[in-house]
């Protein structure tokens, strides 16, 4: 393990640990939580394997006309007081 690698991990471990509300007894989850998420930094992203045969497009259906909203009803006119 590099010495940045480890110093890297310390740091992000420690943010972690923060973020939770510093419980006692988690170090080893948030060192492990740490260290893959630096190792995943580091990994070149996985090109797309090649497709070895165009799929055909499947036949899309034609979608219905959204239907015109309901007119809405004049408000009720409030009936005066005798």
């Amino acid at each position: 393990m590099t010495d940045d690698r480890q110093e890297r991990i310390r740091r992000r471990a420690h943010e972690i640990w923060e973020q939770a509300g510093r419980p006692e007894g988690a170090h080893m989850e948030h060192w492990d939580r740490a260290a893959a998420e630096i190792d995943a930094e580091k990994k070149p992203k996985d090109k797309a394997a090649p497709k070895k045969a165009a799929a055909k497009p499947k036949a899309v259906k034609a979608e219905k006309p959204a239907k015109a909203p309901a007119k809405a009803k004049p408000a009720a006119k409030p009936k005066a007081k005798a």
